[in-house]
């Protein structure tokens, strides 16, 4: 955070930096979330560029003041283009024992403590396991440490509000808020008019969190505990118009603009899953755009619905998280056999089984690829970013609607909870999505329901109840052109290559792969997929900077995968695959071009740090330098 002191402000000096990294942590009933939403939102409105990383337990209302308990919201913003939520915090606002202990390993030496003295009681303490009080010890003296009352400064904040102290209490996340945005500048009318409406039926609770929050703004001017202000400029982004989105978010967007670019109604078929949901809850909110949701009794229900809507001429959508698409594996395979578009939004968590419910992880790749039975291809797109699912979402339906095929788009819960300014987009200038349904012959000749495009090998989209267009479904094997049920072994065997032929023909549509190669001498090239975009780009250029040369390539094209991309990989001496996964691009990528890729996989539940990859790429250069030279010699 080193910059130069720009003005006083009120007797504070306001220091001009480029880029921050703050982490407000506490129990997962403190509201941290909310608050790092709140901060977020006005961070977006002031021009930053910025990325999150929420970071909470499964449990609805995990312990009190245990380590398994605490939520986390960590916040990178910045006045230039940045790519993560940052490697580590520069500030921990810790409003317990538990958040201290929890995140503390995470902070580099110097690093700024904000910590609420009123939560480290002995009980407290004892809890997570400190014989003594930190604060106290000396533990924290390689930190700049602000103690800060935030607890007990709330409360009499409130006094006069007809609220219980238990009441008043739960309004320090917002005196936490009101000291950050002093502290970093932000403006505060957002929040207050966001406080006005979110609480508008409960005027008590708005007016408690309305105070607490300007009380936390004038502790911080007027108080000697900090003596610096910050301000971080606006990001040079370019121009257009702005607002800060969540993966889900972006991805319900971009389904709603498939829905409205195609001219079908949305359907959405959906079980509720974590964190798949709020794709759910944020399609419900969409009926005026044609949209209907449907919540069903289990994730085969889900997306049997959603097939049904496809085969009566809807843009069906079913969304879940790993365990319900093993659960829909089964009418997967059914829609692969009929022929029809249906996309499938697996936003991936960390398993097996239940697994990790809020942790990230990218290990449904081969699962999306094969884990169906029979020879029953399915294409696979992957966002790499939260604002990138909105071009994700649209390239599914793209290849789900020309194809007639589902499409499996793997987003993950970093991406889906994690934000970033969204450039929106000129509605007319996105993808024209129109198809065409089948029409009766007009020399009446019979209805050949497997009749292929001859360029996409689509079958015709018939809706049914059309007179003239009657034909049969069902997952037993059609024979090829008329769709009648054929057990010929021949028949078969042209069927499931036909079927195959036609997701190949999808990478004809695909633009070549790019290749981020600045100086064009590099000769190791960094292959990524989906969310690991950010950290993979992040590394990329510190190794820039630091005089190395590095090649970096994304994947969103699974499978198919793009033409080119065996070309682009023989131009390389090595090739790095990093995945939050034990190898499984690597794997395809083994499989397919016979290239040694080199794997690095960890699988915690949290996305790489660019820190991490810069090692191992700086690490594979120097090899692939050393093996060069004994080959000279």
């Amino acid at each position: 955070m080193a910059g130069e002191a720009i003005e006083e402000k009120r007797g504070a000096a306001v220091e001009r930096i480029g880029a921050v990294v703050i982490r407000i942590a506490g129990d997962s009933g403190d509201g941290m979330q909310l608050t790092g939403d709140r901060f977020t939102a006005e961070t977006a409105a002031y021009g930053n560029d910025l990325s999150t990383l929420p970071n909470f337990p499964a449990e609805i209302r995990a312990p009190a003041g245990t380590l398994p308990g605490v939520s986390a919201f960590q916040l990178h913003f910045a006045d230039h283009d940045i790519l993560t939520p940052g490697d580590a915090p520069d500030v921990l606002v810790a409003m317990n024992p538990a958040a201290l202990k929890a995140n503390l390993k995470d902070l580099p030496r110097g690093a700024t403590i904000i910590v609420n003295t009123d939560e480290f009681t002995t009980r407290a303490l004892t809890k997570v396991g400190y014989p003594a009080n930190p604060l106290e010890t000396g533990e924290l003296d390689g930190y700049r440490v602000h103690p800060v009352a935030l607890t007990s400064s709330t409360v009499k904040a409130l006094e006069g509000l007809p609220l219980s102290r238990k009441e008043a209490e739960r309004a320090k996340n917002m005196y936490a808020l009101g000291l950050l945005s002093w502290l970093y500048n932000r403006p505060t009318d957002r929040t207050l008019a966001f406080l006005e409406q979110k609480f508008g039926n409960k005027p008590d609770i708005a007016a408690a969190n309305r105070a607490a929050f300007l009380a936390g703004w004038n502790f911080g001017e007027t108080t000697e505990e900090f003596a610096v202000s910050y301000e971080i400029a606006p990001a040079a982004l370019p121009s257009g118009r702005y607002r800060n989105i969540s993966g889900n978010l972006a991805l319900a967007y971009g389904l709603i603009a498939a829905s409205q670019r195609s001219g079908l109604p949305l359907f959405l078929g959906s079980y509720p899953i974590t964190p798949a949901s709020d794709i759910l809850h944020e399609l419900s909110k969409h009926k005026n755009f044609g949209v209907r949701t449907f919540q069903a009794e289990d994730e085969i229900a889900g997306i049997g619905a959603a097939l049904g809507a496809s085969f009566g001429g809807a843009l069906g959508v079913t969304t879940t998280s790993g365990p319900g698409v093993a659960l829909k594996s089964e009418t997967v395979g059914l829609a692969v056999s009929l022929e029809l578009p249906l996309i499938i939004c697996d936003i991936q968590r960390g398993g097996p089984s239940t697994g990790l419910p809020t942790k990230t992880e990218q290990a449904d790749l081969l699962q999306a690829m094969f884990g169906r039975n029979g020879e029953a291809p399915v294409p696979i797109v992957a966002p790499r970013s939260p604002a990138d699912c909105f071009d994700a979402a649209l390239e599914a339906a793209r290849i789900a609607l020309t194809y007639r095929t589902p499409v499996f788009l793997l987003s993950d819960g970093y991406l889906a909870n994690g934000s970033e300014p969204w450039h929106i987009p000129d509605v007319e200038k996105l993808p024209d999505l129109h198809v065409e349904f089948a029409k009766p012959s007009e020399d009446g000749e019979p209805f050949l329901s497997y009749q292929r495009d001859p360029e996409t090998l689509a079958r015709p989209w018939a809706i049914p109840g059309t007179p003239g267009l009657e034909h049969r479904i069902g997952g037993i094997e059609k024979a090829d052109g008329t769709g009648e049920i054929s057990y010929d072994p021949a028949n078969h065997d042209l069927m499931v290559r036909t079927r195959q032929a036609k997701v190949d023909r999808i990478a004809d549509s695909v633009a070549p792969l790019e290749v981020d190669d600045p100086s064009g001498g590099a000769r190791v090239l960094v292959l990524g997929w989906g969310s690991t975009f950010g950290p993979v780009q992040a590394a990329c250029r510190k190794v820039r900077r630091q005089g190395g040369q590095v090649a970096h390539a994304h994947l969103r094209h699974l499978n198919p995968f793009p033409a080119n991309l065996g070309h682009v990989l023989r131009q390389y001496d090595k090739v790095l695959i990093p995945e939050m996964n034990l190898g499984q691009l690597a794997l395809l990528i083994r499989a397919k071009y016979l290239v040694d890729a080199v794997g690095y996989n960890k699988v915690r539940g949290l996305p790489f740090t660019s820190a991490e990859l810069t090692d191992v790429i700086n690490g594979l250069i120097g090899d692939t330098a050393a093996v060069k030279g004994l080959g000279n010699a």
